[in-house]
């Protein structure tokens, strides 16, 4: 069940440029989402699209990954083993905010008078750029330029460029630029204030920032903080270089919550004022804040040597080097496809290029949707995209979860289960949802890290992986499959029963027919990893054998369940149900549905959903994606057909995986319209939630339905294979691939494939059942009319 895609950004305001997203007009009506849009980050440091005059703000938002505040869970009533701590990630101190006063006039947007006003997020070099002119109230013209960015090269730092000049005028200018505890100054009305959402985040009662030191230098000021309760700890400050030909002077002012550095400056006409500010952030879990400080201090030194000019060419080195592995180049006759699709991808290089030691929030760090928290959306949704174009950010996430295992372990032993059991909500990982049902009883969490594992080393060929992490977290997380699952007395099956899968409309059920077999995939993939190790590695397998306790009975058990694997199937319908009852239960009357009461987990009880065949996000259409190869193509369309028509897609997630499956079963209007779904999620506010920050997931979506879905690309057990359905109303498809130490180009058009292999070892890939052979310096064309897809 498709939703109308919402009307298009007027291009008046919002013109299409293949390289930028361009404001051309000031509209505070769309701040909410314009905030979210202009957001910059770099996977550790985050800042939401404000002015940096700090008004008119929807929400103000500068976040360090991880860095959050804990609270006790109430429950209504208590029951074993629910979580009891929530974690939300919380807003550290705003070092955005530049005010700007002109003959002691101040500049706010939306009471000014702008006689031009372009802003630009440019997607080459990693850089927001503003440029106004300000008519003042007595006449005088104000050019004001700014440049920001959070540095790629230097994850604690980003840095602004403000440049203000009176073009027709002597006159009085003060530039105030402030370091603002935002955690603890909220308004009453602050529009982050709590609310019935379960998308948006939490606010607290309680003085979240503790400050605990304080320096200054001439044009420096640094503080330390602890959290109230999480006691985690942080290191924030800000340094100034001013460059201009008239004279200034700078005072400095420091209070509890608020740090400032004042520049007064007697304006000459036409004279420039240049203010580069860098602002840093280090944060720890049990670092003291004063050490945190002198790292600050150490960053701030080398930045204000390098100079903002130096960090500006870094970034875009390192964004020319970002998109020569991963642009996707779209031939088509609409330029807001090609607009949109760059922008999708640079929010996925924004969420991870620097997150390391943390994972990807479900927003990245461009808004308080979701509290921060870290889900599985990132193993399915995000990782086929940095394996096959950033392996080394891949490994990194990879390794995060390996440092959760511990908790992932306690969390089984409170749940009465073997191994480990990862979390469905969490930051530093314990549960930090209370909402079981569909939260903890989404046991395959364990499964999805397991596939994300998979197509890592398929893909990379990385198997030292296997050795250093990842067969540990394979045999703990294979454990709880064997301990929760039994083999039925009537059948000898292996059933789960007593899961939630993809699907948060269909909770606590049996045989989830995904959970069943992606748990049969990661039971038989465990058992093969060993295997392997056993072979190769003889050392490091008598290690973890011993450490972990394996026996041989252990594993012919995950032998047997795998085999056994109780996968749900109709014979009358010719589907797969997605849990054993599903089929039984009342269609939802989506005719009698007003618009207005999607999504329903806002406007129903959670029972009334419970009772009928209703579908929050694709489940089984996305099982049929991940484990394409145990479905014929029959079986997908009908499958397909079947829950398409009950998925009401209020979940960001089910787009791109419908698009991906429309597309291979033939069904290209579903295809196209599914795509410019998750194509336009967040710029054309789809969900009608971009003011909680960027959906993450969709923008990993998104490459799969252009490389997955439209080129037709597998990678099952490690063989690439195409077998393209480029959409009639498109004229080509790009896009680089990284595939074992090699680097592949691929260009689809409507007659051939092409392969051009730039670097490493021959490459032997699949193209609709035929074996072609691509070496270096010899690029290949495949005639695709000489070759009938696979049916």
């Amino acid at each position: 069940m498709k939703t109308r895609e919402p009307e298009p950004l007027p291009e008046h305001i919002f013109p299409v440029d293949p390289w930028r997203l361009v404001e051309r007009r000031f509209d505070r009506n769309l701040l909410d989402r314009t905030e979210t849009l202009f957001a910059v980050a770099n996977g550790y440091l985050g800042m939401r699209g404000n002015p940096e005059e700090g008004r008119p703000v929807h929400d103000h938002g500068t976040f360090v990954n991880g860095f959050h505040e804990t609270w006790e869970i109430v429950h209504a009533e208590e029951a074993y083993g629910l979580a009891k701590t929530g974690q939300t990630i919380i807003d550290a101190p705003d070092a955005k905010i530049i005010k700007l006063y002109v003959d002691d006039e101040p500049l706010h947007l939306h009471t000014a008078t702008l006689r031009d006003y372009e802003r630009a997020l440019d997607m080459r070099t990693g850089v927001l750029r503003r440029t106004l002119l300000w008519e003042t109230p007595s006449g005088k013209e104000v050019r004001v330029t700014s440049t920001r960015l959070a540095s790629t090269r230097h994850r604690h730092l980003c840095a602004t460029r403000y440049e203000v000049q009176v073009t027709n005028a002597d006159a009085p200018v003060v530039i105030s630029s402030q370091l603002l505890n935002r955690q603890d100054t909220k308004a009453p009305d602050d529009p982050n204030r709590q609310q019935f959402d379960p998308r948006t985040t939490r606010t607290f009662d309680h003085h979240v920032l503790e400050r605990q030191s304080a320096r200054e230098g001439e044009l420096r000021v640094i503080a330390g903080y602890r959290t109230a309760n999480s006691r985690m700890t942080l290191g924030v400050g800000m340094d100034h270089v001013i460059d201009t030909n008239c004279e200034w002077q700078a005072t400095r002012e420091t209070s509890e919550n608020l740090g400032k550095v004042i520049f007064t400056i007697p304006a000459r006409q036409g004279c420039t004022i240049r203010i580069d500010k860098f602002a840093s952030y280090h944060t720890s879990q049990n670092v003291p804040s004063n050490e945190l400080c002198d790292r600050v201090d150490r960053v701030l030194d080398r930045a204000v040597d390098q100079g903002f000019e130096a960090l500006e060419a870094d970034q875009a080195e390192d964004l020319a080097a970002f998109w020569e592995t991963a642009d996707v180049e779209v031939d088509t006759d609409d330029p807001r496809i090609q607009q949109a699709v760059r922008w999708n991808l640079f929010q996925l290089f924004q969420a991870s290029s620097r997150a390391e030691h943390t994972g990807i929030p479900a927003k990245g760090l461009t808004g308080h949707g979701y509290e921060g928290h870290y889900f599985w959306d990132v193993e399915i949704f995000v990782m086929p995209f940095l394996a096959f174009t950033t392996p080394r950010v891949a490994k990194n996430l990879l390794r995060f979860r390996y440092g959760m295992l511990d908790a992932a372990r306690e969390r089984a032993r409170e749940l009465d289960l073997d191994g480990a059991l990862y979390p469905w909500r969490t930051i530093t990982g314990p549960e930090a949802s209370a909402y079981f049902q569909a939260g903890t009883a989404q046991y395959h969490l364990n499964a999805d890290i397991a596939h994300a594992l998979k197509v890592y080393v398929d893909v990379t060929g990385d198997t030292e992986a296997l050795g250093e992490f990842g067969s540990e977290i394979l045999v703990e997380t294979a454990r709880l499959f064997g301990d929760l699952g039994f083999h039925s007395k009537d059948d000898d099956a292996f059933h789960l029963h007593g899961v939630t899968g993809p699907d948060e409309y269909t909770t606590v059920v049996n045989d989830n027919a995904f959970t069943n077999l992606m748990a049969k995939q990661h039971l038989e993939y465990a058992g093969h990893v060993l295997r392997i190790l056993r072979a190769t590695d003889p050392e490091c397998y008598e290690i973890l054998w011993n450490e972990l306790e394996m026996t041989d009975d252990e594993l012919a058990a995950w032998r047997r369940a795998a085999a056994t694997m109780h996968i749900p199937y109709d014979e009358r319908r010719g589907i797969h149900p997605q849990d054993e009852h599903f089929l039984q239960q009342e269609v939802w009357d989506f005719a009698a549905t007003p618009a207005d009461k999607y999504p329903l987990l806002l406007n129903y009880h959670p029972l009334m959903i419970y009772r009928y065949q209703v579908i929050k996000q694709a489940d089984v259409v996305l099982a049929m994606f991940l484990l394409g190869d145990h479905f014929s193509l029959e079986q997908k369309r009908r499958n397909y057909r079947y829950y398409d028509a009950l998925t009401t897609s209020d979940s960001s997630l089910s787009p791109p995986v419908h698009a991906i499956v429309a597309s291979e079963i033939g069904e290209e209007d579903d295809a196209l319209e599914y795509f410019r779904l998750s194509l336009f999620m967040d710029l054309l506010d789809v969900a009608g939630n971009a003011d909680q920050g960027v959906h993450v997931a969709s923008t990993g979506g998104v490459w799969m339905a252009l490389v997955h879905g439209f080129a037709g690309m597998r990678s099952y057990h490690g063989h690439i294979t195409f077998d393209p359905r480029l959409p009639s109303e498109w004229q080509g498809l790009r896009f680089p691939l990284q595939v074992r130490g090699r680097s592949l180009r691929v260009e689809l058009t409507h007659h051939h494939l092409g392969l051009e292999l730039r670097s490493g070892n021959p490459l032997t890939v699949g193209v609709r059942g035929t074996e072609v052979e691509v070496t270096p310096g010899e690029p290949v064309q495949v005639a695709l009319n000489e070759l009938a897809p696979i049916d």
